[in-house]
């Protein structure tokens, strides 16, 4: 297998993946030679420019929109990659709200919209993507919040959401493990709307890490130490699942 593309012949999909966080993680799991189903909620242009890139650097992409927090987009994506590539080895819950309002004026409505997306988005791609995924294992990666566990002012709704996401990866976890399923929260620390997701400053950076033989840092994996497939951490799979989400973390602070 080419050196960096641990992850030819699997299939991934990124929910939230126009911009920002979702965008870095598009392009390294293409780096890293998966397929890619990049999904955004309605802006055409972010999509097809991510597919773009993904498929000028000799990767194969696909752009589907969708708001996750509709029921149908989490079955459109999953039929989207099945249709186009056979298979859905990685999905990486990554759609999500970052509104703001005091919880003193903050109506149910608008409570609830935001844990539509976050948590209920999380649960119904599962759920769309799971008969896929138990065919040959596979990796759900959920990106949490770090707001969720320092808190923040005026955004209760979205804390609550990024926190329900550790137990809700806790529980798959549980549930998945005899079918050859991880599932992880992986919590970004700040990072900045207009980080770019690749530079040369970034490949000096990981290449000098791997050199002195450390891993990506940049971000904390919710996940218990004795691992529930009862089998010892291999470096090249936790970079392959949702060690490769880790690195693009440290990717958007260093660029």
């Amino acid at each position: 297998m080419a050196e960096g593309k641990e992850l030819a012949g699997k299939v991934a999909i990124i929910t939230g993946a126009g911009r920002n966080i979702g965008r870095a993680i598009a392009l390294a799991l293409a780096e890293a030679g998966a397929a890619v189903v990049v999904n955004v909620r309605s802006n055409k242009a972010e999509a097809d420019g991510v597919v773009g890139e993904i498929e000028k650097a000799g990767g194969k992409a696909i752009a589907v929109l969708g708001d996750v927090g509709d029921d149908k987009t989490a079955v459109a994506l999953a039929d989207a990659a099945l249709k186009k590539f056979g298979r859905i080895n990685i999905l990486v819950n990554n759609a999500a709200l970052r509104r703001e309002k005091h919880i003193s004026d903050m109506s149910f409505t608008e409570w609830r919209e935001v844990m539509n997306v976050i948590l209920d988005g999380t649960f119904r791609c599962v759920h769309a993507c799971l008969p896929a995924l138990q065919k040959n294992g596979g990796s759900i990666v959920n990106i949490g919040g770090m707001s969720a566990h320092i808190g923040s002012k005026d955004r209760a709704h979205v804390m609550t959401a990024k926190s329900a996401l550790v137990g809700l990866s806790r529980g798959l976890a549980h549930d998945l493990a005899a079918d050859n399923i991880t599932a992880n929260c992986v919590v970004p620390g700040a990072i900045s709307a207009d980080a770019c997701p690749s530079s040369d400053a970034w490949h000096n950076y990981r290449r000098t890490r791997q050199a002195a033989g450390c891993r990506g840092h940049g971000a904390v994996s919710l996940r218990p130490q004795r691992t529930l497939h009862h089998r010892t951490d291999d470096p090249r799979q936790r970079r392959c699942l949702s060690g490769v989400v880790i690195e693009v973390t440290a990717r958007l602070r260093k660029c």
